[in-house]
């Protein structure tokens, strides 16, 4: 038996929210909170979440190449300036 009580503060939007929730799924209040926050990610969320980090650490990856290459061409750039003015091209 559930002995504990724990206050919150919402708004009437949300405590309007709660109670429509609870409603459509059959219990009160209290069991719906307790449903939601007991929740435990299933293989959907767990597949979800681990596509989320690869994407991220693909993603650093993506940026790190593209970093590197805005590099090389502002070198590639210098270096084409530099050679122009030594041999008296305008830039």
């Amino acid at each position: 038996m559930k002995t504990e009580r724990i206050t919150v503060l919402v708004s009437k939007e949300f405590k309007h929210f709660l109670h429509t929730e609870a409603a459509a799924e059959g219990v009160n209040v209290s069991e719906f909170i307790r449903r939601r926050c007991e929740l435990r990610p299933g293989p959907d969320e767990q597949l979800l979440a681990e596509l989320a980090k690869q994407l991220r650490e693909a993603t650093k990856s993506a940026e790190s190449a593209l970093d590197a290459g805005l590099e090389a061409v502002q070198k590639a750039r210098a270096t084409i300036r530099k050679l122009r003015a030594e041999e008296g091209v305008a830039v």
